[in-house]
């Protein structure tokens, strides 16, 4: 299992070939929302554009590279407050590199927190049941103060191979829309529950797609017929997503696979985690080992001390019902599971660690890979890419993201990948 203190010995060889032969580029990553705070109460619109992008950038951050020229008889000086917890960008420093076998990249950034986001959501047994504790700063119970902010830290990778119309001006906003989780006008249950696309494919809420699969591309309730949206994902018409998750896939070494296309989909197979709650029971389905974890559940008060983490073939045990649970006994929404990862899913591998403020990942990738949901990596080319950075207990829309860039695998590009020995 990684660790916070480092990564497995096999990752640690890797990320030092990697370190030495591969040049650094540093991408500048701003808020993907209007406003300056992940913690703003309440959602505004996503950018659509560069332009809008580049307009909020000069409303609120004299040190954005994207801004327009400031004038100030109209917005003022709007520079951070220096000693603030308050930041309006992240900096991701990104090494790429590759062999005869896979693609590398090396990402580094400065976390908002004196801690890494290394937690995830409960489920909590108030005496009869158990009910979720905890959640990202946006929900609502979170913002009214019901519940403490608790999510993972996080950095995610879209990756389009030249097929996806306007990605390579828009990146990561070309996936966002209105009516999306958090998000101005988001979707009701109600109105998700009726929409003959999303009842299709069985989704409960309205996440990332692209605008090829809908016939009005800014209104999400316009999908088009699945059989329409085969065709698009046969003919390359999607993007890779690739998401690394401080709590979720780092302490299995693994960044899970998935794709937007219609919604944000994951790959088939398994992924490293799969939900701790039984859909029939109310219950959760594992336990931590008491002889290995030091006892079968945590408190709210031994939360972000340190990991607390389910692994599967490690320290989780069958849940027992009658082992004589307490109200405020909590165990984790998620169990791990390396092993039961499987398929397309499974395809990425990675090892991050935290040490003095900063998180230090390596993304793993095989080249050439054969799947219809994945895009594959070959030596000379070239892919328009995306990054997002999930700081400080925040998921949804509350992420930081720069303006979409090249990279290339022995190829000229804005981040070049060099050939390992």
């Amino acid at each position: 299992m990684t660790s916070l203190i480092g990564p497995a010995p096999a990752a640690r060889s890797q990320r030092a070939r990697h370190e030495s032969a591969a040049s650094t580029v540093s991408v500048l990553c701003c808020p993907a929302y209007l406003g300056s705070s992940a913690t703003q109460p309440a959602p505004e619109p996503f950018f659509t554009t560069r332009r809008r992008h580049e307009q909020a950038c000069t409303e609120r951050d004299l040190r954005c590279p994207h801004r327009r020229p400031l004038d100030r008889s109209r917005s003022g000086d709007h520079r951070l407050v220096e000693g603030s917890r308050r930041r309006d960008h992240a900096v991701l420093t990104v090494q790429a590199a590759y062999d005869t076998r896979n693609a590398y990249l090396r990402l580094q950034w400065k976390t908002k927190g004196a801690w890494p986001g290394v937690e995830y959501p409960y489920y909590r047994f108030d005496g009869k049941e158990w009910k979720a504790y905890g959640g990202p700063r946006l929900k609502q119970e979170v913002r009214d103060g019901k519940q403490p902010a608790i999510y993972e830290d996080r950095v995610s990778i879209m990756l389009d191979d030249g097929k996806v119309p306007l990605f390579a001006e828009q990146g990561c906003w070309l996936t966002c829309h209105d009516g999306e989780r958090d998000t101005r006008g988001q979707a009701s249950s109600e109105e998700v529950a009726a929409n003959p696309l999303l009842a299709a494919i069985k989704k409960t809420d309205v996440r990332k797609y692209l605008p090829a699969t809908r016939t009005d591309p800014s209104d999400w309730k316009t999908g088009k017929p699945l059989a329409e949206i085969e065709r698009l994902k046969a003919a390359g018409g999607f993007v890779d997503l690739i998401q690394w998750r401080a709590h979720r896939s780092n302490p299995v070494g693994m960044a899970d696979d998935g794709y937007v296309l219609e919604y944000r989909n994951f790959d088939a197979g398994k992924n490293p985690f799969a939900s701790n709650l039984d859909k029939e029971t109310k219950q959760p389905k594992f336990m931590f080992d008491a002889a290995k974890a030091g006892a079968k559940a945590v408190t709210a008060e031994q939360v972000f001390k340190k990991e607390h983490l389910l692994v599967q073939g490690g320290n989780a045990a069958p849940f027992d019902a009658g082992a004589g649970w307490k109200e405020g006994d909590m165990l984790p929404q998620y169990v791990l599971s390396a092993a039961q990862a499987s398929g397309s899913a499974a395809d990425n591998k990675a090892s991050g660690s935290w040490q003095d403020g900063v998180w230090t990942v390596v993304i793993i990738r095989p080249l050439g890979l054969a799947s219809s949901d994945d895009k594959a990596l070959a030596e000379g080319g070239v892919y328009n890419v995306g990054f997002a950075v999930h700081d400080d207990n925040v998921t949804s829309r509350a992420h930081y993201v720069p303006l979409p860039t090249t990279r290339g695998i022995g190829a000229k590009a804005k981040i070049e990948a060099v050939k390992l020995p």
